[in-house]
């Protein structure tokens, strides 16, 4: 995926879904995944000529020994601050809790911590990094583990807080970030939890995958699915 198309992607999902205006100051989670260093690397680019806004790069440090420093230098490169936050999330999670389903814990303990350093920061807007796959994975996880047809909002107001959660990516395929990052010479950090890549989302990926070659266009079938969903709640 080119620059350019990937910041028509992003401009996309922000015009439909009205995610930034003027005046905003957006952190940014980047944990060193791919989605959010394509989130953060497309909105440093997009700043430049779409909207007045600012942004702040935070990362949830879990305490997992972790190297964050191609992180640092990215934003470096880019003009923006990186903000680190260290936590003992793995230690509660992994030692005190000693969850055998870690994950849901895990998430709302990041989230937490997220949200958190965004509001110290002065920040009124949180960018996350999920993308189209994410969106089509959170369909099906609810319809079989929920009995629901529901999935995430482009755009979430978290009453707690008071800020804002876009999703500037969700018009963007997995795979696109993939070769867009690997071309890019974006140093990806690899998740030390042990638990990565073997969670529920990932049985769902092997769900969709299984069914493409039988299923003509089953992701787009499933994407506006959910965008229909979406679309239903805001009218």
């Amino acid at each position: 995926m080119k620059t350019q198309y990937l910041l028509s992607l992003i401009r996309q999902a922000c015009e439909k879904y009205n995610m930034i205006s003027d005046g905003d100051r957006i952190a940014v989670g980047v944990s060193g995944g791919k989605d959010s260093l394509c989130l953060l690397y497309g909105l440093a680019l997009l700043k430049k000529f779409y909207k007045n806004f600012s942004i702040e790069a935070i990362t949830i440090d879990m305490g997992l020994d972790m190297d964050f420093s191609p992180i640092t230098e990215l934003c470096r490169s880019l003009g923006i601050n990186h903000n680190i936050v260290q936590t003992k999330i793995a230690e509660i999670v992994f030692d005190i809790k000693k969850e055998k389903n870690p994950c849901s814990l895990c998430s709302k303990l990041r989230k937490g911590a997220l949200n958190n350093k965004a509001v110290e920061l002065k920040c009124n807007k949180i960018a996350l990094g999920h993308n189209k796959d994410d969106l089509i994975e959170t369909l099906l996880m609810s319809l079989f583990y929920e009995g629901r047809i529901n999935c995430f909002e482009p755009v979430t107001k978290l009453d707690k807080t008071g800020l804002i959660s876009i999703r500037p990516l969700i018009y963007a395929r997995e795979v696109q970030i993939k070769g867009f990052v690997n071309t890019s010479g974006i140093v990806v950090v690899k998740n030390k939890c042990k638990y990565d890549e073997k969670t529920s989302r990932e049985m769902i990926k092997g769900i969709i995958k299984a069914n493409r070659k039988d299923i003509k266009g089953i992701d787009e079938s499933l994407f506006s699915a959910a965008i229909s969903v979406i679309d239903a709640r805001r009218q």
